[in-house]
């Protein structure tokens, strides 16, 4: 049995994180629904903590990921290969799509909050969610475009 080369691992995380990202994004977007059809729950009981909890863990190695590439298991140089210009540039690219978003979010729920009370957690959550979300729908739309590009 041969073992296969670093650059043959990183083409395999590549393909694997093109697939995974829409996947991913639909996991944190439904999370995120789940969380806003609460309703008129305080966020108070101990299984509400836990759901934040849940959310702010996978925001947080949503974060990271992006922010690395990911593909922690690998070594260092099948990260390096598989990070190259392009889906760094892709990386960047989506990052900056988040912050807008973010900063959108922001705009609106200001101009929400002239009109309805709004808590700081629900306002944290939205933003984060925005700039998350989006990010991650960037990067999964220029990945999968640069996969099919060839």
């Amino acid at each position: 049995m041969t073992s296969m080369s670093d650059a043959e691992k990183a083409e395999r995380l590549s393909q694997r994180r093109t697939r995974m990202l829409p996947v991913l994004t639909l996991l944190f977007l439904f999370q995120q629904a789940t969380y806003f059809n609460r309703g008129a729950e305080s966020g108070d009981r101990t299984v509400d903590h836990v759901h934040i909890a849940a959310w702010l863990v996978l925001s947080i190695v949503i974060l990271v990921a992006l922010a690395n590439g990911g593909g922690w298991f690998y070594s260092r140089e099948v990260r390096r290969l598989a990070n190259d210009e392009a889906t760094r540039a892709h990386r960047d690219s989506s990052f900056r799509a988040g912050f807008l978003a973010s900063m959108a979010a922001c705009v609106v729920l200001y101009s929400v909050s002239l009109f309805e009370p709004l808590g700081g957690r629900d306002a944290i959550h939205m933003v984060m969610t925005a700039g998350i979300a989006v990010t991650l729908l960037w990067f999964a739309f220029l990945e999968r475009r640069a996969s099919r590009d060839g």
